[in-house]
């Protein structure tokens, strides 16, 4: 991917994680638990994926993207192991609610996470611009 082309798709897919942020907030506004940890999923599935993009790592796969967010950015201690717990804890999350049987969730289970993904998102951003 030549440089310019990895600036667009890095922006294309922070603009995407806010983007799907806000119809989190929607959701979670009007009682869609679910869809709403789906949302937040993938809000930060997104910016983590222009991370590791913007760092010259292509993954392919949602577990590529986990493992290679924990290896080259937790375990190197750029982001703290709470954001690599959040991330997994959203993919289990959403694995269960897209797939499970009767995996409901609620306002106080959902709450929690829509601090911490937005602050985890605005922290690929910080992460990103140090590198412009």
């Amino acid at each position: 991917m030549k440089d310019i082309e990895r600036l667009e798709y890095v922006k294309f897919r922070i603009d995407s994680a806010h983007e799907t942020y806000k119809a989190a907030v929607l959701l979670f506004e009007n009682g869609f638990w679910n869809s709403c940890v789906n949302r937040l999923y993938y809000s930060v599935f997104y910016a983590v994926n222009a991370l590791l993009v913007w760092n010259d790592i292509q993954p392919k796969t949602h577990s590529t993207v986990k493992s290679q967010f924990s290896q080259h950015f937790v375990k190197t201690r750029i982001f703290e192991p709470r954001f690599g717990r959040l991330l997994n804890t959203l993919f289990d999350w959403r694995q269960r609610g897209d797939y499970g049987n009767l995996i409901l969730y609620d306002k106080a289970s959902v709450e929690p996470l829509l601090g911490a993904c937005l602050e985890m998102i605005k922290q690929v951003e910080v992460e990103i611009k140090k590198s412009f």
